[in-house]
C-alpha cells in the first residue's frame, strides 16, 4: 500500500465557510493525479479525510478546529426509541442497490431536495452537471441505495462508499414532502445495518460541528467516535 507520507496535498484558497457565519474555510485535498484505490481511501478516512466528487479532502482552517470527523462503531450501536420507531415506520418501503443514478428520475428528486432543504447553501441552484460531478462513482467503491414505495415511486437515495473498514455516508437526498418518515435517519440506520451484516466496523458520517445546528443529528447515534488530536475517542 502507498505510504501516506508520499501523497502530495494541495491547499485551497480561503473561502466562505459553508457551515459557520463570518468564518473562512481552507481545505487540503489529495493530488488528483495520485492513484487512489480502496485501501488508500480507507486509510485516508481513518485520518479524517472525506470524499466530494472525485476529490478527497479535509478541513485545514488554521486556528479553527470546529470540523471534527465522526464515525459510528457499528458493533456497539443500539437504536434509541425514536430510531426504532423510524425503522418500524418504514418497513413498507423497498430497499435496493442501483448501479447508476444518472437518470432524470434521480436528478429530479435531488433537485427537489436541494430546492426545499438547502436553498441557502452552495449547492443551490442545482444543475445536472453539478449533480453528476458531486455524486459520481469513484474507484469502484460507490453504492447507491434506493428506497421506493410499493408502487415504485422513488423516495430516497443514499450515496455511500464501501471501504475496507466501513461505509462512508457521502450524501443522502429524499422526497421533502415525506418528513414524517425521517428518511435521512433511515438512510444512516440502513448503512449501519449493511456494515454490520458485512462485518465492517464503522459508518463514517463526515464532520460534526458543535456550533452548526444542521450537524447536531450526528450525535443521536451512540456510541459515536470523534477524531480529536489524531485519536478516535468514543462519546457515549
Amino acid at each position: 500500500m502507498s505510504n501516506l507520507g508520499n501523497i502530495r496535498l494541495f491547499t485551497t484558497h480561503p473561502h466562505e465557510c459553508s457551515y459557520l457565519d463570518d468564518r473562512e474555510a481552507v481545505s487540503v485535498f489529495v493530488d488528483p493525479a495520485y492513484p487512489v484505490d480502496s485501501a488508500l481511501y480507507s486509510k485516508l478516512s481513518e485520518r479524517g479525510f472525506r470524499r466530494s466528487g472525485a476529490h478527497i479532502y479535509r478541513p485545514h482552517c488554521g486556528s479553527c478546529q470546529a470540523c471534527i470527523p465522526a464515525r459510528i462503531p457499528v458493533a456497539d450501536f443500539q437504536m434509541n426509541r425514536n430510531q426504532r420507531r423510524c425503522w418500524q415506520r418504514n418497513q413498507d418501503l423497498l430497499l435496493s442497490c442501483s448501479p447508476s443514478i444518472d437518470t432524470e428520475e434521480h436528478y429530479q428528486l435531488y433537485a427537489r431536495y436541494i430546492e426545499a432543504r438547502h436553498s441557502d447553501g452552495d449547492m443551490f441552484p442545482p444543475t445536472p452537471d453539478q449533480y453528476r460531478s458531486f455524486l459520481s462513482r469513484e474507484w469502484g467503491v460507490t453504492e447507491y441505495l434506493e428506497l421506493r414505495q410499493q408502487d415504485g415511486q422513488l423516495l430516497m437515495v443514499a450515496v455511500c462508499d464501501r471501504l475496507d473498514n466501513g461505509y462512508s455516508a457521502v450524501y443522502t437526498f429524499f422526497a421533502p414532502q415525506h418528513d414524517k418518515r425521517s428518511l435521512g435517519s433511515l438512510a444512516i440506520l440502513w448503512q449501519i445495518e449493511l456494515a454490520r451484516n458485512l462485518g465492517l466496523p464503522h459508518v463514517y458520517l463526515g464532520y460534526w460541528i458543535k456550533e452548526c445546528a444542521k450537524m447536531s443529528y450526528k450525535t443521536l447515534y451512540r456510541p459515536l467516535e470523534l477524531l480529536i488530536n489524531g485519536h478516535w475517542l468514543r462519546v457515549r
